[in-house]
């Protein structure tokens, strides 16, 4: 499985973003799809998570209600929609995916774009 991120930039305070992960695989019915962040000096964080079957999403607190995963399953996309962004959303954003049901840490990933940079100014 290849990933490719895209979509980040720059944004004020309390605008949006959407963030995009292109998926080349034959399916991806069994696979769950995550967004992550790193912020310099920092761990890599998880934002989000959708069950490619179903479509079921998990957040954490910190972006839960600003932030929303959904999937194409045509064009074979995972999609971050970024709204009400803070100055600390800051970092650099991956996608990531796994052929099990929903790891919430980075290392229950197996699959990884590249990072792509979104910066929220004050």
């Amino acid at each position: 499985v290849q990933l490719q991120a895209s979509g980040g930039g720059l944004v004020q305070a309390g605008g949006s973003l959407r963030l995009s992960c292109a998926a080349s695989a034959r399916s991806l019915s069994n696979f769950a799809v995550a967004w992550f962040r790193q912020a310099p000096g920092k761990e890599r964080d998880l934002v989000g998570v959708i069950r490619w079957a179903g479509g079921s999403t998990y957040y954490p607190d910190s972006v839960r209600g600003r932030f929303t995963i959904s999937r194409d399953n045509s064009k074979k996309t995972a999609y971050l929609q970024m709204d009400n962004l803070k100055p600390e959303d800051t970092a650099v954003y991956y996608c990531a995916a796994a052929d099990r049901k929903r790891p919430l840490t980075a290392s229950g990933y197996d699959y990884w774009g590249q990072g792509t940079q979104v910066t929220v100014s004050s």
